[in-house]
């Protein structure tokens, strides 16, 4: 659709890929993995800032450890509906995040995790084959934390696990 192809460029133009094909996101296994080099980069700098707080209010995040078994036997509208679930609940973690955290490095880190969680999701919300478009209600497994590297982490392992395998698939149906 239209609004899914615009939505999908201003991702690939946002995410700093010189890319203009929406198929080459799944097509292209280089970009994940640029995406995940992305994101050990971001766990890392925000490893290093200095005199990060300790969160007075937790951070709620998605667990995203899998079977990759069960990962196998669900559609891809499901896997979908569950990676836009733990994307809203870490987008939400890394606002709520932002409001507690004032030393410059570690905001920067933020801002930068939350500009591509945020492009991941809305980029995800525009793909639909079974249930049409997303909409909040999905119930995964939460935990609390209450260190900022934490969300960094939690991130991480979303787009190398989740994310990376979602793609895959999507690459098996798409990329003949």
């Amino acid at each position: 659709s239209p609004p899914g192809l615009f939505l999908l460029t201003s991702f690939l133009l946002h995410m700093e890929e010189g890319c203009t094909s929406p198929i080459q996101l799944v097509c292209d296994n280089r970009l994940i993995h640029k995406y995940i080099v992305e994101a050990k980069d971001m766990e890392k700098r925000a490893g290093q800032c200095q005199a990060l707080p300790t969160l007075s209010c937790p951070a709620v995040l998605p667990l995203v450890d899998f079977s990759l078994q069960q990962w196998k036997s669900k559609s891809n509208e499901t896997k979908r509906q569950e990676i836009l679930c733990d994307l809203a609940l870490l987008v939400g973690a890394v606002v709520e995040a932002q409001g507690q955290v004032t030393q410059e490095c570690g905001d920067k880190q933020l801002r930068r995790l939350y500009r591509h969680a945020n492009s991941f999701l809305l980029l995800l919300q525009t793909f639909s084959w079974e249930a049409g478009p997303w909409e909040p209600g999905c119930s995964p497994r939460l935990m609390e934390q209450t260190h900022v590297t934490s969300i960094f982490l939690t991130y991480r392992q979303l787009v190398q696990g989740k994310l990376r395998f979602f793609f895959h698939d999507l690459a098996k149906d798409l990329c003949k």
